[in-house]
């Protein structure tokens, strides 16, 4: 093993330590103390210095967001790890994610998942994480460009939809509607928060105005709805109905 590579594998374990202390912490609101085998290994798995520009590298395995470019961040890793647990990802499940940005979340989808569709906005980062995606390896996810608050419904229905954008007042109807009988939807929900890095870090202390929230859709269609955490996110960008470009 080259020096290097020890000193990402020593940021990764210390990321993994971290995460796993605020997971602790915070167990009151999310009502998990611990993270799953599944999800440690799904985020053991990933190279995140791979997903944040090279000036950013140095920070890739810090808890807390980035800037990725296009005024978007990476996810802060406690947040990506709390919204994967509660997202519930089975082996055969098909997820949705909304927000691809750098393509990490799908990465860390796609290492729990049968099969991943993910969809962003900007054309540009769309295309970036596509090519990044193909060569990490991970086959198992699709990346469309268009609005994510429409959904996917070409693949539709998903097991799990997984929203890494506040969407301003309300869930987006179209999202709900393809969730499968038993789906979860993670979603922060709320306007764009006064203070603090977004990309999912979480605010105590602030006092945000977006809230992570966690909606189940039982057999007869019917849809449990809870609030989860205190967050921040860049705010989900919908332009209304229209038809999607792949």
């Amino acid at each position: 093993m080259t020096a290097d590579a020890r000193t990402i594998e020593r940021a990764r374990h210390a990321m993994l330590a971290a995460i796993i202390e605020e997971v602790a912490e915070t167990a009151d609101w999310t009502g998990f103390a611990a993270l799953s085998p599944r999800v440690l290994a799904a985020l053991d798995a990933v190279p995140r210095h791979r997903f944040v520009p090279e000036g950013e590298q140095r920070w890739a395995y810090e808890n807390r967001p980035l800037p990725i470019g296009q005024g978007q961040t990476i996810s802060q890793p406690y947040i990506v790890a709390a919204m994967t647990e509660l997202a519930a990802i089975g082996p055969e499940d098909r997820v949705l994610e909304v927000g691809t940005g750098c393509g990490y979340q799908a990465a860390v989808l796609a290492e729990l998942a049968a099969r991943v569709h993910t969809v962003e906005c900007l054309p540009r980062l769309a295309a970036t994480a596509r090519e990044r995606l193909q060569a990490l390896g991970y086959g198992a996810v699709e990346v469309h460009q268009g609005d994510g608050s429409q959904g996917w419904p070409a693949a539709a229905p998903y097991d799990a939809i997984l929203v890494t954008a506040a969407a301003e007042s309300r869930v987006p109807p179209a999202l709900i509607e393809q969730l499968a009988p038993g789906g979860r939807l993670v979603i922060p929900v709320g306007n764009r928060a006064r203070a603090g890095l977004e990309g999912g870090l979480a605010l105590f202390e602030l006092g945000p105005e977006q809230e992570l929230r966690l909606l189940v859709k039982d057999a007869e269609g019917r849809v449990e709805d809870r609030s989860v955490l205190p967050v921040a996110f860049v705010p989900l960008v919908e332009t209304g109905p229209r038809a999607a470009k792949a």
